[in-house]
């Protein structure tokens, strides 16, 4: 950083230059002694001695930061407590680094201003542990703009337009006809993805689309309809497998006692398991059958460890894709 001119420091922005080498330079394991506060100030163009330098701790000291003196051999001045603790800047580095929401650019954008949060000590270990390149993640740049949008939109109650997409077997978008006009509920986050849900006007129905195949979002001055009266987004999401959209129906499933926690994973624990036998348990559980297919594949992960015994017709569909997807294989 280029140095300031010393005559033209003011007593305030020295405070701040010394709270600045605090944050960045202490933590819990590592302290900085008065002879290197006053070289990094000199390092800034800030002349100050001793004495000025222990008023704006305790001028720093009364603004409520916690600054921790040390003794004998840690003798020395160090940042008490921050914001963010260490481990909890590590869990949102973590998670930004495992989702498939963020670009890899913006990935590590998004670590980088963690870091800043914490100690050049500290963001070293963070740094460390984050493993971003090769991963699965979205190419959609414009997706952090598309969500404020959308935010902003379902504060001030006002429908939204947008373009969406798909890809074609060369990669490329294919747009899907038409621009999309809807009333945003709310925004979700599902299986990895980042899911709309919304009020769609072809439909007139509730329904949902994923964010990052959002394009051109623009709010209209068209208000919101209203969301209808009882509608519970838990219980939406509860019966939407993938985000899939259909009429729901009441589903029997008969699961191995060791799907127990595959089962409550993926319903709730509010679900009652009612026993069978004592290998087995069933469950009576909501999806959209209408589009079974997703239900259908996260069912079939459990081989014969799970069955579907009502609604016959539904039990029937899956046979038969089950039957197709055999005939497929020869």
């Amino acid at each position: 950083m280029a140095k300031t001119d010393q005559n033209k420091t003011s007593g305030a922005a020295k405070i701040l230059y010394l709270y600045k080498i605090l944050w960045e330079n202490t933590d819990g394991e590592h302290v900085i002694t008065m002879p290197q506060i006053l070289e990094k100030l000199n390092e800034y163009g800030v002349s100050a001695g001793r004495k000025a330098v222990y008023e704006y701790i305790d001028i720093l000291r009364e603004f409520g930061v916690d600054i921790i003196s040390g003794m004998g051999k840690n003798s020395g001045y160090c940042l008490g407590s921050r914001e963010f603790e260490l481990p909890e800047l590590k869990l949102l580095a973590d998670a930004v680094s495992s989702s498939r929401f963020f670009t890899e650019k913006k990935a590590k954008a998004l670590i980088q201003k963690l870091e800043s949060l914490c100690s050049v000590y500290e963001a070293k270990s963070i740094r460390r542990q984050v493993f971003i390149a090769n991963r699965l993640t979205t190419d959609n740049e414009r997706i952090y703009y598309n969500v404020n949008e959308i935010h902003r939109a379902i504060a001030e109650k006002r429908m939204i337009s947008f373009d969406y997409f798909d890809y074609d077997i060369k990669k490329r978008k294919k747009y899907r006809g038409g621009k999309r006009c809807c009333s945003p509920y709310a925004l979700t986050w599902n299986e990895e993805r980042y899911y709309l849900i919304a009020h769609y006007e072809k439909y007139n129905d509730i329904s949902h689309f994923r964010v990052d195949k959002m394009e051109n979002v623009r709010i209209l001055d068209t208000p919101s309809n209203k969301m209808p009266s009882g509608f519970k987004l838990s219980e939406y999401l509860k019966s939407t497998f993938s985000m899939f959209s259909g009429n729901v129906e009441t589903v029997t499933l008969r699961f191995d006692n060791a799907l127990i926690n595959a089962v409550i994973d993926r319903f709730g624990k509010q679900i009652t398991l009612y026993p069978d036998g004592e290998t087995h348990f069933t469950v009576r559980v909501p999806v959209r059958a209408s589009t079974p297919e997703p239900f259908f594949g996260w069912l079939f992960q459990f081989g014969t460890n799970a069955q579907i015994l009502a609604p016959q017709d539904l039990k029937a569909r899956y046979l038969e894709m089950l039957e197709n997807v055999s005939k497929n294989h020869r």
